[in-house]
């Protein structure tokens, strides 16, 4: 239950629409339902703005499945991450209306349409680093984020980017995902206002350390306005992304790059 729905029924009781006792089963299940194996935080959508994301590897299938139907009964809308398609079968059998993102990993529930929280691009290096980005670009849309996809414009052929800046720069949050040496967060952040959100993977050679190389390159990035998460973490950069969303006020268009110079000059 979010805040919206939380100020909804508040306004029913006041109106007389609804009786306190009603109201108060409805709210049973806050700030958390405990069912054994684990405790669902069904508060977590009133602090963060989203439901609590279920993270699959670890949890038996049927967990994992009590989970989302737990989720998708409070809340509507659910994310399990990392999910096997053997996990989503067991998922599909509770919950029909499960939908299973198999390059992401992603199993997502959308019960109601989610207001829009704005406009973001996933972009990446590589063809290699898609599941991650995938993972990124279906969390942000089912957090209600518009999301275009710029995929396969690494450092190895940067012309390929240049298309795409202005494009960029219309996004409100940049999520830029690349395996290897991790350039090209710090392109994308050079060339851009927006926010970059930097995702290393694990994609590469031996000496790319399973993603550590490209970690480091991007935590080192001269291009201001460059966050970095963890290796491989599509999630977690969806989740800071939603984030920076949430945080420009409703209706509020982004900035253009022409009015950040502008603001500059005062």
């Amino acid at each position: 239950m979010d805040r919206e729905k939380i100020m909804r029924l508040l306004q029913e009781v006041a109106s007389g629409a609804l009786g306190v006792e009603e109201a108060t089963s409805r709210l049973h299940g806050l700030p958390y339902q405990d069912l054994g194996f684990a405790r669902l935080d069904h508060h977590r959508s009133l602090r963060h703005g989203f439901p609590e994301v279920v993270f699959c590897p670890g949890k038996t299938p049927e967990q994992v499945a009590i989970l989302v139907a737990r989720l998708a009964a409070a809340h509507g809308t659910v994310l399990a991450t990392r999910a096997q398609p053997e996990v989503f079968a067991t998922v599909k059998a509770l919950v029909p209306d499960a939908e299973y993102h198999e390059r992401a990993r992603v199993i997502a529930v959308r019960r109601e349409a989610s207001r829009c929280i704005g406009q973001a691009a996933v972009i990446t290096a590589g063809t290699s680093d898609i599941p991650v980005a995938e993972e990124a670009a279906v969390c942000l849309e089912t957090m209600g984020a518009r999301v275009e996809r710029i995929y396969d414009v690494g450092v190895a052929g940067l012309h390929r980017l240049f298309d795409s800046l202005e494009l960029m720069e219309r996004m409100q949050v940049l999520v830029v995902v690349a395996g290897m040496e991790g350039a090209l967060a710090s392109v994308v952040g050079g060339l851009t206002s927006r926010p970059v959100i930097a995702v290393p993977t694990s994609v590469g050679y031996g000496a790319n350390f399973g993603g550590l190389a490209a970690l480091l390159s991007m935590l080192n990035t001269c291009a201001p306005g460059v966050g970095v998460v963890n290796i491989d973490n599509g999630f977690g950069a969806a989740a800071l992304a939603a984030a920076i969303l949430r945080s420009v006020p409703a209706g509020a268009a982004p900035a253009t790059g022409e009015d950040l110079q502008a603001a500059s000059e005062k």
